[in-house]
């Protein structure tokens, strides 16, 4: 049989194992990722970008399915433990985090525990990277970029390669305007790789009919035209004849709380807030007027991990460590304690996206749980450091003193906000049943492009429903 022949018979199998009839576009999106995969370029990387509805999660199933009987191995991925749930619900295999795959520790001649880049033993293995859009380039623990490591570890493997997913409209990694994870001019200049990118656009029909995905279409068409500081055209949202798209009034907030709260778990329910501030109000609100919890912190409080951490779980546990964005549920509290400045307890969580995963003891940091900085401050870091650093100021040598510093386990507690209400950076990458977007202050100004992409990323966290809390009037129009 032919090349031609060949790719031909291979789209078949992809397109027979979609769920609906595919769109022009789709076909077009699998004939490029088939000519990726046979593709004689061993730095070959494929891109694929696409606004929400338009099928590419259903596209890469049908593709994960396939590749088995073109005897190429697969291995999910995705930048947070919440992500990675995600891609394994929709593909039916497996997935973990990109820090757990490719990052391991090692110990130096000190004594001291790092982290470095493992070393990729796959061979003629697809590496499928979900909501790759969070990718950055802030040095991790091995002192460079996520992305420059996970390039570099899939490449380092034999005939392994790198597919990208990703949605251009949804928030940049903090600090950065763009993603360049999604960027295939800053990836064919940085990596030497061969880029072959397809951008699905249209919202499949089978879609068009959630109000979710029709408003989440309306905003990405905006965010598309627009230039930046440009103005957005309003209105943004049409609610009528979408049950799944409400708007709510402040007064309304704790009714419908207790509601949704009714109808789901209280994992299943997030408030997206424009800053840490914001959240603060909204966590303490649920916690003492929806749930009625008076401590400090309770046995069955939702939180999340707000610093990487690799103190409390061992190297044979599934997770690998406990990383930023990942959600535990308190099944335990005992002996709250002020330490070093701080306040401290001891707590068993149990890890929400890792079901498999035991239960675990360990310290939490609750001076964390309402400060308005995403994690403690370098002040606060460094202030703590110092002060822990005095125990063991009898050692003569500072490699010791560091050694026992790293075995600490207060310097080592989880550092947590409580999960109720998160900013939307914090919620990236991730699903909820419902959720509740704050629009937070705007002003009477125009709408940038900044905010379209905060209010598009929001919107798109939620599967079932989508509550506009305290939205101006300007924002909506009253028919389709």
């Amino acid at each position: 049989m032919t090349m031609h022949g060949v790719e031909q018979t291979v789209r078949k199998l992809i397109l027979s194992r979609f769920p609906h009839n595919p769109t022009g576009g789709q076909r077009d999106v699998c004939a490029s990722m088939v000519r990726f995969l046979y593709d004689s370029d061993p730095r070959s990387l494929f891109l694929l970008k696409g606004y929400a509805g338009t099928g590419k999660t259903s596209l890469v199933s049908a593709l994960i399915q396939t590749l088995p009987e073109l005897r190429v191995s697969t291995l999910l991925l995705a930048p947070t433990g919440r992500a990675a749930k995600v891609i394994a619900g929709y593909s039916g295999r497996p997935a973990y985090t990109i820090h757990k795959k490719i990052y391991m520790t090692a110990t130096d001649a000190s004594g001291a525990v790092r982290t470095v880049r493992g070393i990729n033993k796959h061979s003629y293995t697809l590496f499928i990277v979900d909501e790759a859009s969070m990718i950055g380039l802030e040095p991790t623990a091995s002192r460079r970029s996520l992305l420059e490591d996970l390039v570099e570890y899939v490449y380092s493997g034999n005939h392994c390669r790198l597919m990208l997913i990703g949605d251009t409209a949804q928030l940049p990694p903090v600090g950065q305007s763009e993603s360049p994870a999604l960027d295939e001019h800053f990836l064919s200049a940085s990596f030497s790789l061969n880029i072959i990118s397809c951008e699905l656009t249209e919202v499949v029909r089978q879609q068009k009919l959630s109000g979710i995905l029709s408003n989440a279409t309306r905003l990405r068409a905006q965010i598309a035209l627009m230039q930046e500081g440009d103005e957005a055209q309003l209105p943004l949202f049409c609610t009528e004849n979408c049950p799944d798209v409400v708007r709510l009034q402040g007064e309304d907030l704790m009714e419908t709380l207790y509601r949704e709260y009714g109808d789901f778990s209280l994992e299943q329910v997030v408030v997206v807030c424009r800053s840490n501030k914001r959240a603060n109000l909204f966590n303490q609100g649920v916690r003492g007027s929806v749930l009625f919890r008076e401590e400090e912190v309770n046995a069955g409080d939702y939180l999340m991990v707000v610093k990487n951490n690799y103190y409390w779980l061992d190297e044979e546990s599934n997770i690998g460590f406990i990383a930023n964005g990942d959600i535990v549920e308190v099944l335990g509290v005992r002996n709250v304690q002020e330490l070093y400045g701080f306040r401290f307890a001891d707590a068993t969580v149990r890890f929400v996206d890792y079901p498999d995963e035991e239960p675990r003891d360990c310290k939490l940091l609750l001076s964390t749980l309402y400060s308005e900085s995403p994690s403690l401050t370098q002040e606060e870091a460094e202030r703590f450091f110092n002060v822990v650093m005095e125990d063991y100021a009898d050692l003569p040598h500072k490699a010791d003193r560091l050694r026992e510093l790293r075995q600490n386990p207060y310097y080592n507690a989880l550092q947590v906000k409580f999960a109720y209400a998160l900013t939307c950076h914090k919620t990236q990458g991730g699903q909820w049943r419902t959720v509740i977007v704050d629009q937070g202050y705007l002003g009477e100004g125009p709408v940038d492009r900044d905010y379209l992409r905060w209010l598009y990323t929001a919107f798109t966290r939620a599967t079932d429903r989508v509550y506009l809390l305290n939205f101006d009037s300007r924002f909506f129009r009253t028919s389709a």
